[in-house]
């Protein structure tokens, strides 16, 4: 039996396809690369010395969704597929509605039509929107997220919970994690974003690396320790290993079910944390300035981990150094990223 891992390509898709080689499990992958690379899934099978069934494909493509069903033995699906920057969702909502919705549904439609009855979905932190206040915990009611990114989780979740009421077979884990950093630790993967970076970690990096000038911080008059924003970062490796708990929780259950997990630390850094933890641990000048506020930007937010240590037997184990050494490791290794 295979795990089909939509988006596989990508920065956390890659290492969990890694994690789930590691755990003996055969894996197939789609992905459109329109934000990815296929060299990160050659990498991982070298790494494992592993093959990895590879499909350059829209998850929008029905028949040749159909036809990846009907060649493999398909238990599970991870389902990491889509446009995920705020930014660009509120210039692009169309696009991200038809990707992260449609998409979805368009998965779930053929897992139905081959009676694969396992999904974890990555989700998202935006999901509590800003009504909920931190820590935040999987009882708070969903909020309404301020761009259209977070709205397509939200929508999803709701979907996916629609779906497990009027098919009792189907189970969800509906995985809501916060600001993944850092790279596998052998260096050989790690986050290769397209263009400029919509996020905080590879901007460091290119910059220590001498491919930008300098880091902007947007704001440093928020009510917080230092005025930068505060965010929950979490070592990408750890967040992998939350997808295979997830699964191996999952296929254990009896009957149907739509269960949320918040994966974090539960520990939040501000900007500054880590600019300074970087420079600390890799020895690396990293330049800065402060600009205005960014739009929809919250001033902190961070998670409430417990419910996965409780049932999923679930918590992170890598360290604010392990974050950055592995991310410096990664980039000065690649410079260009998988282009390198």
């Amino acid at each position: 039996m295979s795990v089909l891992v939509t988006g596989g390509a990508g920065y956390i898709g890659s290492h969990t396809v890694l994690a789930l080689l590691k755990a003996g499990l055969e894996v197939v992958v789609v992905d459109n690369l329109s934000n990815a690379s296929e060299e990160s899934i050659k990498r991982v099978e070298e790494l494992t010395n592993k093959t990895v069934a590879f499909y350059q494909a829209d998850i929008l493509d029905m028949d040749l969704m159909s036809f990846v069903f009907s060649r493999h033995e398909i238990e599970s699906v991870i389902h990491f597929a889509g446009l995920k920057a705020v930014g660009e969702s509120s210039h692009k909502p169309l696009e991200y509605y038809h990707n992260n919705v449609t998409g979805t549904m368009a998965l779930v439609a053929a897992m139905k039509d081959f009676g694969v009855s396992n999904l974890v979905f990555s989700s998202s932190a935006t999901v509590y929107g800003e009504q909920n206040k931190p820590p935040y915990i999987e009882t708070q009611t969903l909020g309404l997220p301020s761009s259209p990114y977070g709205k397509t989780k939200s929508m999803v979740e709701e979907i996916l919970k629609d779906y497990c009421i009027a098919n009792e077979k189907f189970k969800v884990a509906n995985l809501r994690y916060f600001n993944p950093i850092g790279a596998d630790v052998s260096g050989k993967i790690g986050e290769d974003p397209n263009g400029i970076p919509n996020n905080l970690m590879p901007f460091v990096a290119q910059v220590a690396v001498g491919k930008r000038d300098k880091l902007s911080i947007f704001g440093n008059d928020y009510n917080t320790k230092d005025g930068t924003c505060l965010r929950d970062y979490i070592h990408v490796t750890d967040l992998a290993q939350g997808h295979i708990d997830a699964l191996n929780w999952l296929v254990n259950q009896e009957s149907g079910l739509c269960e949320a997990f918040n994966l974090g630390t539960g520990q939040p850094l501000s900007v500054l944390d880590i600019v300074h933890g970087f420079e600390q641990y890799t020895k690396q000048k990293v330049s800065y300035e402060f600009s205005s506020r960014r739009e929809g930007d919250l001033p902190a937010f961070w998670a409430d981990a417990s419910k996965a240590e409780e049932v999923l037997s679930w918590k992170p184990v890598k360290t604010l150094r392990d974050m950055m050494e592995d991310t410096w490791r990664w980039q000065s290794g690649n410079p260009k990223g998988y282009e390198s």
